[in-house]
């Protein structure tokens, strides 16, 4: 790293041995969006973003209209990670049994001994896309983010750990709405990033046809990076020195989106309801991964401001006001971010 890494409680530097390591986990990081890009075009932000969360311990919301090849960057992200992967479409009918999994009778052919033997749900797997998770019915949904909050899945009495890492991904569609059961503000805080993501510009759109319509079999991705590798950058990261001015700026920004008046930021009419404590734990995170990815061994504002808006947008209600004057959550983020003073 082009900084040392320093411990929580101490400011002396890092080994060259970490240093070492963290260089080649960030080295790891470029070869693994090299073989993302073998299948998906543009899509840099948000590829970074996912594994922001992975490596913060969290997991994402993912935002977008169809089409837009979500699952194939996920499922592309687990090959070059070699982590296994599985993928729930979310249906009003779907229950919490089949997303944990549940016990079933089994008869042994040769003594006919009955016995109860847990069938494992898709829940068992490292990497989780539930698809369009806001088209089933609020117990299912609970199911699935107990098991995101535990990293644990409890059925007959019985608790089942989860692999590690474990990641869950959930997409959920802006435009419809008929038919949905959008999270509730509790459920959809324990996500510790909402990234939206967009369509591909014209030229990429145009590299979209070039790389996937002169074949009909899709490029291979490549394992790049092991799980091993992922453990160890946790830890590397969780020992990135952020000062106490930064904490202090991460703290402002989380406690300006409740009481706005006390920073002298006018938008106070346009907020319901502010971030949670989880927010600053999620800020302070990935700001730190965010350090990481760029070869730094410690976090500046900047860091901060650059996970912000994704670590908030879905942590912040608006009132009525702000929903007649066209503000959203993104919006009254963003003057928070212009006007509060950086260290």
């Amino acid at each position: 790293m082009s900084a040392a890494i320093k411990k929580k409680s101490t400011t002396t530097k890092a080994s060259a041995d970490d240093e070492k390591m963290a260089k080649a986990l960030v080295e790891a990081y470029e070869k693994l969006k090299a073989q993302v890009h073998k299948v998906i075009v543009g899509q840099d932000d948000v590829l970074e973003q996912l594994l922001i969360a992975m490596l913060a311990r969290g997991h994402c919301l993912l935002e977008g209209v169809p089409g837009l090849a979500k699952t194939l960057m996920v499922r592309s992200l687990s090959q070059a990670i070699n982590l296994s992967f599985r993928r729930i479409q979310f249906t009003p009918d779907l229950m919490p049994a089949d997303i944990t999994g549940t016990d079933i009778i089994q008869e042994d052919k040769t003594t006919g001994h009955r016995e109860l033997v847990f069938e494992k749900g898709p829940i068992f797997s490292q990497i989780v896309l539930a698809d369009e998770i806001n088209r089933t019915p609020p117990k299912t949904q609970a199911a699935l983010l107990e098991a995101m909050q535990e990293h644990d899945v409890t059925v007959g009495g019985k608790t089942y750990h989860l692999d590690e890492p474990f990641f869950v991904l959930a997409t959920q569609n802006p435009i419809d709405q008929e038919g949905t059961y959008p999270l509730p503000e509790a459920q959809i805080d324990r996500f510790m990033l909402k990234v939206k993501i967009t369509h591909p510009d014209r030229d990429e759109e145009r590299q979209i046809i070039d790389l996937m319509g002169l074949t009909n079999a899709a490029p291979e991705t490549q394992q790049v990076v092991t799980v091993k590798d992922i453990l160890k950058a946790r830890e590397v990261i969780n020992s990135i020195y952020t000062d106490d001015k930064v904490k202090d700026y991460i703290v402002d920004m989380v406690c300006c989106t409740r009481d706005p008046e006390r920073y002298g930021i006018d938008v106070a009419d346009f907020i319901q309801l502010g971030a949670s404590p989880r927010a600053t734990i999620a800020l302070t995170l990935t700001a730190k991964a965010h350090a990481f990815l760029r070869g730094r061994g410690f976090v500046t504002p900047q860091d901060v401001k650059s996970v912000a808006l994704d670590v908030l947008r879905h942590r912040v209600s608006v009132t009525f006001e702000a929903e007649a004057e066209e503000k959203n959550s993104e919006t009254i983020i963003q003057k928070i971010l212009d006007e509060l003073p950086v260290p």
